[in-house]
């Protein structure tokens, strides 16, 4: 059972990440940790294990915390025509055993950083029915995470 206190973000897809920093940040009081660029791992069930271009980052803020996502066109990160609030994210101690519960009880496995077949590494996004996608973080991350966040717009070590 996914413990509902420990949903630490919402993750947000938009089409600039510089702008929706000056646009949010002075707006909701907040502080963006050192923004990330990446060629993301990332596997779906339609196109399989890829990687993907991602600028994306955290309010330092929490216990809540806002992510900021610019996704390469095509990937689940692209905002698109439909750049808005994209997922919750939630920390897990086990994504194996979480991601296959929420499978059986008829949610989607949307993506995730690796393959079924290897574990799904540290993140799965799932979607029930009813919408909303949330993504599942393993707990082994979260002090890199906060190192993150903690560093207010520097980069952890």
């Amino acid at each position: 059972m996914i413990d509902y206190q420990r949903i630490f973000h919402s993750g947000v897809r938009v089409p600039d990440l510089d702008k929706a920093m000056s646009d949010l940040g002075p707006a909701l009081g907040v502080i963006w940790a050192r923004p990330r660029e990446d060629e993301q791992p990332v596997w779906t069930p339609t196109a399989g294990s890829t990687t993907s271009g991602l600028r994306f980052t955290y309010s330092v803020e929490g216990p809540q915390h806002i992510e900021l996502l610019e996704g390469a066109a095509g990937s689940v990160w692209h905002a698109g025509p439909v750049p808005g609030l994209h997922h919750v994210g939630v920390w897990v101690d086990d994504i194996v055993a979480e991601t296959a519960r929420l499978i059986d009880a008829g949610w989607e496995l949307v993506a995730a950083q690796r393959s079924p077949s290897e574990g799904f590494g540290v993140f799965t996004y799932l979607a029930p029915p009813s919408g909303l996608i949330v993504e599942l973080v393993d707990a082994a991350v979260e002090p890199h995470f906060a190192a993150w966040w903690s560093a207010a717009g520097g980069d952890a070590a």
